[in-house]
């Protein structure tokens, strides 16, 4: 998939699917941290693949797809929230987060942590959240998210920082358990 090579129909659905399989649900998830409505992140993710379907002969491999579809989900988020649409919108959906643990138990007060932790970091700014976000529910490495976020690694790790230093405060400041 260099830039330049023409790629069949067949090629590029063959790509196109692979990356839905791979990364959609973490497009989703990140995209959803944006904007905060399933529906809206729906239309999102698709306009993300349409685009990276169109792009694909373009596509110069400079980066790993990972970090191109991310790029492309970053930015379609902004424009959306730069948008007209969105300013007039109230946003009023909490992001939620928990992962299956075999107690209940368990399962119900990592879900309550997850909750406010998610809460926490979705009313950090914008340049916080994302960093932190991509960093600890998408996993990616500071380099990757410099990439996707088209900035410096030293700027991911200073947002990264000031991000959770916020985080823990607001958390403090809450009295909520939390663990980093």
């Amino acid at each position: 998939m260099r830039g330049g090579n023409l790629l069949t129909v067949d090629e590029k659905e063959r790509h196109l699917n692979e990356a839905m399989d791979q990364h959609g649900d973490y497009l989703k998830r990140l995209i959803f941290t944006y904007v905060k409505d399933i529906q809206k992140t729906e239309d999102i993710i698709q306009e993300v693949f349409i685009k990276f379907y169109k792009n694909l002969d373009r596509f110069e491999g400079r980066s790993s797809i990972k970090t191109y579809l991310y790029r492309i989900a970053v930015n379609e988020c902004q424009n959306y929230l730069k948008s007209w649409h969105y300013r007039k919108l109230v946003v009023t959906e909490k992001m939620k987060i928990w992962k299956n643990y075999d107690s209940v138990e368990v399962e119900y007060i990592q879900k309550e942590q997850n909750q406010n932790i998610a809460e926490v970091v979705s009313t950090l700014p914008v340049k916080y959240r994302e960093v932190i976000w991509l960093y600890y529910y998408v996993e990616l490495s500071i380099t990757e998210i410099a990439d996707v976020l088209n900035c410096s690694a030293n700027t991911v790790k200073t947002r990264l920082a000031r991000g959770r230093k916020l985080a823990k405060l607001t958390m403090e400041e809450s009295d909520l358990e939390y663990e980093y």
